[in-house]
């Protein structure tokens, strides 16, 4: 389906919304008072192909960090706020790029129009997040619990506090732990305004289950054409985070430059050790630069269908007991013995990044 044409805003550098590509995004789980600890996270979540992240900000310590972690980042930082509207000017003046809260929940309407004077004067767009776990006990009332139409009702609400203080940088997420949920209420969002739409599940849970429900919940919405950045919300390290991520994007043919590896799931006519072949090339296939077009790279286990099979990988090789093929485009490039074949698909790799490397340093993925 066509891409929603949303607004666009940037987060730092980034730009987001309009025809710009999906961005991944994520969240320390660092004490944000710690800046070396949260800093080395940082770039661990950069170097796994993350491109923004957020920082909780509890209390007047954290504000006072982000300070230093603003200047040293080499992510845009978007401070996560909540309750306390003077966090939120702190971040502001620290230099954060983007915001993330509730107008509200930090007060009064005087103390919303403070935060979105400063923001609007500092160029800070704001993420309005709305869980399901928090949605306001009048919403909840009035809708006899927990539903899509609450939900976008309580955005909207936010929404129209910050455009009434005339600022329209605005972003808007609307999560749930339930993926049905999540799906009518982005859906029903995306049909009423053209502000960026963020998508998670959240409290998706541990990597067993949670890659699945945010491949389900996030993938299912970006087919539609809806989301302008993401987040697979995973217990644990925030790094782990960032894979899963960018293989629902690749899935979808949304990431420019993409990797990836196709393989056989194996028969009885497989001769070679297509699984153990398959790790090794996707392993390889990590430690790439930035490309201009995409690479795919296919591991087939019968010589006889495997270039058949895969012939729209740009580079494959199918064996037999033995012997094998490297292919290229369907069309075989080599006969070679079992062990000769992973090292000419390698080199065969460096030859096509060679080609198609981006110049310079490398862009987020």
């Amino acid at each position: 389906m066509p891409r929603r044409s949303a607004k666009v805003l940037k987060i730092g550098s980034v730009p987001i919304g309009g025809d710009h590509p999906i961005v991944i995004q994520s969240m320390t789980n660092t004490d944000t008072r710690d800046c070396g600890r949260t800093l080395a996270q940082i770039t661990a979540l950069r170097d796994a192909g993350c491109q923004i992240v957020r920082v909780a900000v509890p209390d007047t310590a954290a504000a006072e960090a982000l300070r230093r972690l603003s200047r040293a980042s080499v992510l845009p930082l978007i401070a996560d706020i909540h309750f306390d509207y003077r966090l939120a000017l702190a971040a502001i003046a620290a230099g954060v790029q983007g915001l993330r809260l509730n107008p509200g929940n930090i007060g009064t309407r005087t103390r919303v129009r403070e935060v979105a004077r400063a923001a609007r004067a500092a160029g800070v767009p704001i993420r309005i997040g709305v869980n399901a776990g928090s949605l306001e006990r009048d919403i909840l009332a009035r809708h006899g619990g927990v539903t899509a139409p609450g939900l976008v009702e309580s955005a909207l609400a936010h929404v129209r506090l910050l455009e009434e203080e005339n600022f329209d940088q605005i972003k808007i997420s609307l999560k749930a732990s339930r993926v049905p949920l999540m799906l009518a209420a982005c859906r029903m969002l995306a049909a009423r305004t053209d502000y960026p739409l963020h998508l998670g599940v959240t409290e998706a849970g541990t990597a067993r289950g949670g890659v699945v429900k945010s491949a389900v919940g996030i993938g299912t919405l970006l087919a539609e054409g809806i989301g302008d950045t993401i987040r697979v919300s995973l217990t644990g390290d925030p790094v782990a985070e960032i894979a899963p991520a960018r293989a629902i994007l690749d899935a979808l043919e949304l990431r420019p430059g993409r990797v990836e590896v196709i393989s056989c799931p194996t028969c009885a006519r497989t001769g070679i050790d297509v699984e153990g072949l398959a790790a090794r090339v996707e392993e390889k296939l990590t430690t790439l630069p930035a490309l201009r077009r995409s690479l795919t790279v296919a591991v087939m286990g019968c010589a006889v269908n495997g270039p058949g099979e895969a012939r729209e990988a740009d580079l494959g090789v199918a064996g037999g007991t033995g012997r094998g093929v490297l292919f290229a485009r369907g069309q075989v490039r080599a006969r070679l013995a079992e062990d000769e074949l992973l090292p000419a698909l390698f080199r065969a790799i460096d030859e096509f990044v060679r080609a198609e490397a981006v110049a310079g340093p490398e862009p987020p993925p």
